[in-house]
């Protein structure tokens, strides 16, 4: 709203020191992202002083989620920014950059086995229609988990991709409806990053409770009784004596 002059009213602005208090992180580390061009420089007041507003909290708040939850590296928060950060481009690429920053494939030398692995994923893909990349760095994740299942001996593993798919289609779709009808870039981009990371540890959890289930019903003993709300003892992984 205006102010009775017309003018919008000027977005309050705090000292160094109360950014540090209201975000968590401390002045050094404040200084270290200004210096290293992550942060917005605040507005000068003297030599030494500047003052910051709700913008640079914010995005404060963002480079914490890629470097603490997302684990990105300063390089590659840096890359992040700088696309959170140009208008033109659009969401779904700067996305795809966030998506690309929080992989990490493995390392495989390019033999045969990588080379079928990789026509796997390019397979998968085609069969369920995705639009997506199989040299990705997913794609290429998933193919080196392939490839070390194959060594592993399991060679019967490919053909519990699609039923993965299956499943992860419905998780997908909830996540993009998770983060997409957000118009603030910087509050899209930080939803991502959070929900990537917890979705995964949260899908890992969930899917393990999900094996506790289907193993009692298929594999325990016949006179097997569910505890399913008591504490495990170490060890115990079911969570069932």
């Amino acid at each position: 709203m205006d102010d009775i002059r017309g003018k919008p009213p000027k977005e309050p602005s705090m000292r160094i020191a109360e950014l540090s208090r209201r975000s968590g992180i401390a002045v050094p580390t404040i200084k270290y992202y200004l210096r290293e061009g992550l942060l917005p420089p605040g507005e000068r007041t003297s030599p030494n002083q500047a003052r910051y507003t709700d913008v640079h909290l914010k995005r404060l708040r963002l480079i914490r989620a890629l470097v603490d939850v997302g684990g990105l590296s300063i390089a590659r928060v840096q890359e992040v920014l700088a696309s959170v950060d140009a208008p033109e481009k659009p969401l779904h690429d700067v996305l795809g950059i966030v998506q690309g920053s929080m992989s990490t494939p493995g390392e495989h030398e390019a033999d045969e086995s990588w080379s079928k692995a990789e026509r796997a994923v390019s397979e998968l893909i085609e069969r369920r229609g995705w639009h997506a990349m199989s040299e990705s760095p997913a794609g290429r994740t998933l193919a080196s988990v392939i490839v070390t299942a194959w060594r592993l001996g399991y060679d019967d593993f490919v053909g519990m991709l699609d039923n993965y798919a299956k499943a992860c289609e419905r998780i997908a779709e909830a996540d993009i409806a998770y983060i997409a009808d957000n118009p603030d870039r910087d509050d899209l981009i930080e939803r991502a990053v959070v929900g990537t990371a917890l979705g995964d540890a949260a899908i890992s959890g969930v899917r393990r409770l999900a094996q506790q289930n289907f193993s009692h019903q298929r594999l325990a003993a016949p006179d097997s009784t569910s505890c399913t709300t008591r504490r495990a003892d170490p060890g115990d992984i079911h969570g069932q004596r």
